[in-house]
């Protein structure tokens, strides 16, 4: 008899447990030819801070993939990592400087960079304690940094590829500015955000315009018209000078397809230097750039007297302006989707900027003699099946990004990241591209000035599946592990990083990053409502929850309930049932440990000799149909459908009927510990914490973590017993209904008669269960008989179960409280259906509540339904 302690304290454990996990070795797998090999990249974390939601949501997800890929004996790599995370550590960095007064100018690039790795180190110490904290199955050994020597020299290497395979250029062209952060932004780190701005009608010169940004006005070049629209066909081609607020200005008119014939007049305004689509129409049609705006978002000296104000202070005054002159035709409401940077909020400006590029519709990829470009071969690996994208669904999204794909921008105005490996020569002005610093230029000046930007931050995680193994050398760990098995991240940055893998690794290493795409959702509220930093009181901090309830109560929710590509609502009083579960997996170990020896856990499981009832055969039958949909939901990423399979099977066939029936002298040791053993194996990649510790009580010589998955095994099936079994649960549980509808207690015993028909010598063999379990005094079980009056009936199958009225209840004085809970129910449905009868309150009251109160009235005429068949019965 196994003495455990009465309650599970997760704390109490977790951390030991794991550091046995990590120092065992089991996390970091090795090379074996032998074996098929299970790879998944951890999505690095930002080396910011602190573990968020979706973090953590993250790790709880994939360390279930890894466990079970593992317990399947694949060499399972998990591996983990951080991202130095340019643009997002340098803001953080620099705001904690501002605390103190100082700025990174202040300090300069190299002082300000080691006030950054400082941050950085300590920031992944927390985030490296975090991960563990989540029991997260991670190779330590492997772990990476995108800025650590092997991934920088990465980082240099595919750069100069791409540039000697002109797929990198540097080039002037338009590009999403942050004002705040004082960079380029990538078209997907643009945010948008709804909002009703002012839209403006302008007399311009013979035409009539319409705009959003009246300051752009000191930036126009042109005015395009639909070469169909027969109202400018004369006007195109001709130049006209346009009287201005700052004087006469000369525009030419140029016929372009994407003007929209039937928005405003059909002609628009452009201004080729701060708008993509004027961009577009600029280079289409040859025309001339004039910038006015800022890389602080402030108008240019060329605005005269509008120099130096800011976008807004300037379209205040130049709509004034042109109020007073008669330029302005007329002001309307339009809703506008703003652009705005996703770190920081700030309105996004176009800029024309000098700024380093990839070309992705260059052909570049060569495959049977012909050339893709990255973009093509990126559209091609997710439409031929090499890389499956859970749920499907978002194949859509992703070919409509791709396909609207323009050149990458790469080059960020930041100091916190990888450089640019690219050096000028101040003497001849030549550009050199090497992976380490030149020593002389090629015409032989040592005058070299390398590149003061860096690179965008998801061009390095980009490489994340193969750098990490070693590329650019070809080592085993490369060959072996690569590509990975599963890319496992939220849908919300598809674009920003799987997008990105998947050309940088089909160009690098002629092959796919990894073959299965899983997308998880967003955490949200209980409501709904997205969780927010700016709103605490909606935030659940994922390291306070472990601290209450347990890691695997957390993990459990994160799982049971989301399927992928979903939001998921998640809430305290959740986390708390699933810590209820973890709860009832120990009590359920824990009588099954006190009820066997060490000899009967010693024994190993013989199907001729051990299986001895009919219990045993349903429960057994039970488990092989358990193993076999649990291990197909895991294999076709149904984590949340396999998580509710062993929930149930765990709190309902195992706790609530076969550990129920095993008590006393129905007790089989070897079955039961059996039984346990398997599903605390299927319980393993969920829950991994608390069924290590009861495994530890088996006297088992390996840790659950280096078991064997369960395997199915059909002559573990025992059909007719499941069927007797069922309908002996279904007897016990239709009692049970009845005991709670006539508020029975539940220590008083009943009576019962029973007519079994076929079913009659089962039920007389399982006569103690029965009445242990439906808590009846005596029980009469016949073949057949005749009906019993002033008693209820119930019918499973072909048997007719009867209970006495008056062996369960008083029977006047239950008469009595039902005929005043009806007196009670009937008031009430008089004022619920006056009021819903009310026009004036139909009329006025919000939708909701009056579906509400039609709601509580169809419960009430339930109610009254169910008193007046008791009081029929009485």
């Amino acid at each position: 008899m196994k003495e455990i302690e009465k309650a599970y304290e997760a704390k109490k454990y977790e951390d030991d447990i794991y550091e046995k996990w990590e120092n065992s070795g089991v996390f970091t797998p090795k090379i074996d030819e032998k074996k098929e090999s299970f790879t998944v990249s951890m999505p690095p974390p930002n080396a910011t801070g602190t573990l968020h939601l979706g973090h953590a949501t993250m790790l709880a997800i994939e360390d279930i993939m890894v466990r079970y890929k593992r317990m399947q004996g694949l060499s399972a790599l998990w591996l983990p990592g951080t991202d130095h995370a340019g643009i997002a550590t340098q803001n953080r960095v620099e705001k904690n400087l501002l605390e103190k007064g100082i700025t990174r100018h202040d300090l300069g690039r190299e002082k300000f960079l080691d006030e950054v790795y400082k941050f950085v180190e300590g920031s992944r110490n927390t985030i490296r304690k975090q991960i563990r904290k989540m029991g997260a199955s991670c190779d330590w050994t492997r772990e990476r940094y995108t800025l650590d020597e092997g991934l920088s020299k990465a980082v240099r290497e595919i750069f100069v590829r791409m540039y000697n395979d002109d797929l990198i250029y540097r080039g002037n062209r338009i590009v999403n500015w942050c004002p705040r952060c004082s960079s380029t932004l990538a078209d997907d780190e643009v945010d948008y955000k709804d909002k009703i701005e002012k839209l403006y009608w302008i007399k311009y010169g013979p035409f009539s315009v319409a705009t959003t940004r009246p300051e752009t006005i000191l930036g126009d070049t042109a005015v395009a018209v639909n070469p169909k629209d027969k109202r400018y066909k004369e006007m195109i081609g001709k130049k006209y000078m346009i009287p201005g607020v700052l004087g006469d200005f000369e525009i030419q008119v140029v016929a372009d397809e994407a003007v929209d014939i039937e928005f405003g007049t059909g002609a628009i305004k452009v201004t080729p230097a701060h708008s993509f689509a004027d961009f577009e129409i600029a280079q289409r049609n040859n025309l001339p750039m004039k910038s006015v705006i800022d890389e602080s978002g402030k108008m240019k000296e060329n605005c005269g007297k509008y120099a130096g104000m800011t976008t807004l202070e300037c379209r205040e005054e130049i709509v004034k302006d042109m109020e007073k002159m008669g330029f302005l035709e007329k002001v309307e409401d339009f809703n506008h989707n703003l652009s705005v940077c996703y770190r920081c909020k700030t309105t996004v400006e176009p800029l024309v900027s000098r700024q380093w590029f990839i070309a992705v519709d260059k052909p570049a990829i060569e495959e049977n003699g012909k050339k893709k470009s990255l973009k093509e071969k990126a559209i091609e690996v997710v439409k031929n099946g090499d890389i499956e994208i859970v749920p499907e669904k978002f194949n859509k999204t992703y070919f409509h990004w791709m396909e609207n794909l323009h050149d990458w921008c790469i080059s960020r105005q930041i100091w916190f990241g990888h450089q640019i490996p690219v050096w000028y020569c101040m003497d001849c002005e030549e550009l050199n591209v090497a992976t380490e610093t030149p020593e002389k230029c090629k015409c032989g000046s040592h005058n070299l000035k390398q590149d003061e930007d860096t690179l965008d931050t998801w061009f390095s995680s980009g490489l994340w599946t193969f750098s990490t193994l070693g590329w650019p050398e070809k080592t085993k760990d490369l060959e072996y592990f690569h590509p990975t098995g599963v890319l496992e991240t939220g849908y919300d940055i598809l674009f920003f990083w799987i997008a990105r893998m998947i050309i940088m690794t089909t160009y690098a290493m002629h092959e796919v990053p990894f073959k299965n795409v899983y997308l998880h959702g967003l955490i949200r509220t209980r409501d709904g409502k997205k969780m927010s930093k700016s709103s605490p009181e909606t935030c659940i901090d994922p390291l306070d929850m472990i601290e209450q309830y347990g890691t695997d109560a957390l993990r459990l929710s994160f799982v049971i309930g989301g399927t992928p590509g979903n939001d998921l609502r998640l809430y305290e009083e959740k986390i708390a049932g699933y810590r209820n579960f973890v709860n009832k997996i120990w009590n359920a170990s824990r009588f099954s440990l006190m009820n066997v020896s060490d000899e009967d856990l010693a024994t190993e499981f013989d199907p001729k000799k051990h299986i001895i009832s009919r219990a045993d055969k349903w429960i057994l039958t039970k488990l092989q149909y358990l193993i076999k949909d649990v291990t197909d939901d895991m294999e076709n990423f149904r984590y949340s459908e396999a998580g509710m399979k062993n929930y149930n099977f765990t709190w309902c066939e195992l706790c609530d009927w076969y550990v129920e029936i095993s008590k006393g002298k129905h007790l089989n040791p070897v079955v039961l510990i059996y039984v346990l053993k398997n599903i605390l194996k299927l319980l393993h990649p969920f829950v991994p914490f608390v069924t290590e510790v009861l495994w530890s009580n088996l006297n088992e010589k390996k840790m659950l973590i280096e078991e064997s998955w369960p395997k199915f095994n059909k002559d573990l099936l025992f059909d007719k017993e499941v069927e007797e079994m069922e309908i002996l649960h279904q007897i016990i549980s239709d009692i049970r209904s009845v005991r709670a509808q006539y508020s029975v207690e539940p220590a008083k015993k009943i009576m019962a008669v029973i007519y079994a028909g076929k079913y009659t010598k089962f039920l007389e063999e399982k006569i103690e269960p029965l009445k242990r379990m439906a808590r009846i005094e005596n029980i009469d079980i016949m073949e057949k008989g005749e009906k019993i009056e002033k008693a209820v009936c119930i019918f499973v199958s072909d048997i007719e179960i009867y209970l006495p009225l008056n062996e369960l209840v008083d029977t006047e004085k239950e008469k009595s409280r039902l005929n005043k809970e009806k007196e009670n129910l009937e008031n009430f449905k008089k004022s619920l259906s006056a009021k819903l009868d009310n026009k004036s309150f139909v009329g006025n009251a919000p939708k909701e509540l009056i579906e509400n109160e039609k709601k509580r009235l169809a419960e009430t005429e339930k109610s009254l339904e169910q008193i007046n068949s008791q009081l029929a019965d009485l």
